[in-house]
């Protein structure tokens, strides 16, 4: 169901009913920006949609830290030390490092018009290593992005541009024994949606470029045109099923992967029973078309099915929690291909005055080098482990924060488990 920002031609419960979304969807995109769920169109859409609805509180309500007229500009500085055991993500030879990170959070928001909102957020640093200063580089957050929403009648068209440049190995479950996996990453296009009050209709479009941080991933850089078509029926405000299919077109700029075209069709709904519980459920079937355009590895088409679960539920003011679970076939990094399950419960409760805290577990199996016939890397892992997070509100404005994640990889290649923990400090201020 698409949700738009506040629009007070609408009565004032649904209304509400649109404005109670907001937190449930930016949780649903700590999950889609973090794992990279869905297939490959639709996860790029499901990930924007969720950016999208996020961002779109009323201007008013918005906090800020400079403000002039209906311009409002919010700057949130921080300051983060990380203790990782295992920055290669290696077996037998660990090896610890010290991380300072420095960041800036900008938001700034400009409604053009009481229906039309610009809006810039991007969250920047650097981080630091001081031992292995190779790993030190610059990154952009995901979810960093410039979005223009325009009202035409029945109408909302989102201009968007969405970027990240990131290298963090440990938050990918298909690779081990490196510390350089990360990449730059811009998408723009549009989506546009009618609504038809029970009726939506839904089209989107975007251009995608990839292009890696570290030479010894290079033969992952490609560029993506995605398009990605919804029809929604909403029995009731609270509950919309309906149908989706995505098509991505994907070319690499070296001749190590192959070329593909990747399609998909399922059915989704969208249920919230109440202003605290959100459900999605989603299933479909997809088929990716693979050319023979790299020189080393032989390839076949594959098909296959996904699904995936995604629930957000509010118990009381003071415990929530966020579920999601799923099937998937993406594109890989050593290999044309990886299909995998997985599960990913949260859990927030601040049922301890001035303290907040979150825990988090993960798991995940996957087969790399499905549907190829041979030259690529062929593996089955298992990917899990957990966080937790405590956060305490100094004073108003200054929160600090203690967070600690174990991640552990096994593997039916003998040197591609590992074990890691990281450990880390952050002061933020708002």
């Amino acid at each position: 169901m698409p949700i738009t920002c506040t629009d007070y031609s609408l009565p004032a419960p649904r209304r509400f009913a649109r404005a109670a979304l907001v937190p449930l969807l930016a949780a649903s995109l700590h999950y889609a920006t973090l794992t990279g769920r869905s297939q490959e169109a639709l996860r790029n859409s499901m990930a924007g949609d969720a950016a999208a609805a996020a961002g779109r509180l009323q201007p008013d309500a918005m906090p800020y830290t400079v403000k002039s007229g209906d311009f409002k500009l919010l700057l949130t500085p921080s300051l983060a030390l990380d203790w990782n055991d295992n920055v290669y993500l290696s077996k037998d030879n660990a090896q610890d490092d010290v991380i300072l990170r420095p960041t800036m959070g900008l938001n700034v928001s400009y409604p053009v018009t009481q229906r039309n909102l610009l809006q810039l957020n991007v969250t920047a640093g650097y981080q630091e290593y001081f031992k292995h200063s190779e790993l030190s580089s610059l990154y952009v957050q995901s979810g960093s992005a410039l979005s223009f929403d325009i009202y035409v009648k029945d109408f909302l068209i989102n201009l968007h541009d969405r970027f990240s440049y990131s290298q963090n190995s440990s938050t990918d479950a298909r690779v081990a024994n490196t510390g350089s996996l990360g990449s730059f990453q811009n998408s723009a296009g549009l989506n546009t949606t009618w609504d038809l009050q029970d009726v939506t209709l839904n089209l989107g479009y975007d251009h995608q470029t990839v292009k890696s941080t570290a030479n010894q991933f290079n033969s992952m850089d490609h560029a993506s045109e995605m398009l990605v078509g919804r029809a929604g029926f909403r029995w009731n405000p609270r509950f919309t099923t309906g149908v989706e299919g995505s098509g991505s077109f994907t070319a690499y700029d070296q001749m190590v992967l192959n070329n593909n075209a990747n399609y998909s069709a399922g059915l989704y709904a969208d249920w919230q029973p109440g202003a605290s519980l959100h459900v999605q459920p989603r299933v479909g079937y997809t088929i990716f078309a693979f050319q023979q355009t790299s020189q080393s590895i032989q390839t076949s088409d594959m098909n296959s099915w996904y699904a995936d679960l995604t629930v957000s539920h509010q118990l009381s003011d003071g415990v929530g929690y966020t579920f999601s679970a799923g099937h998937e076939t993406r594109m890989g990094i050593q290999a044309d291909a990886v299909e995998d399950s997985y599960i990913r419960p949260g859990l927030h409760w601040n049922i301890i005055k001035g303290f907040d805290i979150g825990t988090t577990l993960f798991y995940e199996h996957g087969d790399q080098g499905q549907g190829n016939v041979r030259g690529n890397l062929v593996e089955s892992y298992d990917w899990y482990g957990g966080s937790l997070s405590v956060s305490h509100h100094l004073t108003s404005r200054l929160t600090l924060g203690l967070n600690y994640r174990l991640t552990l990889r096994s593997s039916d290649l003998a040197n591609n488990s590992y074990a890691q923990n990281i450990v880390g400090l952050q002061l933020t201020y708002q």
